[in-house]
């Protein structure tokens, strides 16, 4: 899985350079999967200087917190009227529920725990989802998923830049 991580993160590095390093950090920082686990230390990898870009993975990995909390239920549920993404959906429901027991017992605390572990498939989007499938309200779920992803970015960078 870490090789396959390493893989997207050179090919987005390579085929978005003819944007600025910093917006090539805020943009893999907020797509799903790669997060800032792989934001963050792409800006090492661009030679970002280390405060840069932190701030730059943060506000990527931020991004799509509240679209995906406000969005997710009203357009699922017009989209579960295709039997393609209905098959999705129960895929993508039972993932969550299988993923995130701490949610469903801890509620907010479980959801920042969720998110600040930088392991595979937690994170910001699957913290979301669990958020939105148990029920969490928008405010309380955003600003644990928030507070996860700044718990996560402090940890990450440990590991992308030991020497900040």
């Amino acid at each position: 899985m870490h090789h396959i991580k390493e893989t997207i993160q050179t090919f987005m590095i390579e085929n978005l350079s003819f944007l600025a390093p910093e917006a090539v950090v805020v943009l893999i920082s907020a797509l799903p999967i790669l997060e800032l686990r792989l934001g963050l230390p792409s800006g090492a990898i661009l030679g970002i200087p280390f405060l840069s870009s932190y701030i730059f993975s943060l506000i990527g990995n931020l991004l799509p917190i509240a679209p995906i909390l406000l969005l997710f239920r009203p357009v699922s549920s017009w989209m579960l009227r295709f039997k393609v993404y209905d098959s999705f959906y129960q895929w993508l429901y039972n993932r969550t529920i299988n993923k995130s027991n701490q949610v469903e017992k801890y509620g907010a605390v479980g959801l920042i725990l969720f998110t600040a572990l930088p392991l595979p498939t937690t994170g910001a989007y699957s913290a979301c989802l669990a958020a939105v499938l148990f029920f969490i309200p928008f405010k309380l779920a955003f600003l644990s998923i928030s507070a996860g992803v700044i718990i996560a970015s402090v940890l990450v960078s440990l590991v992308a830049y030991p020497l900040f």
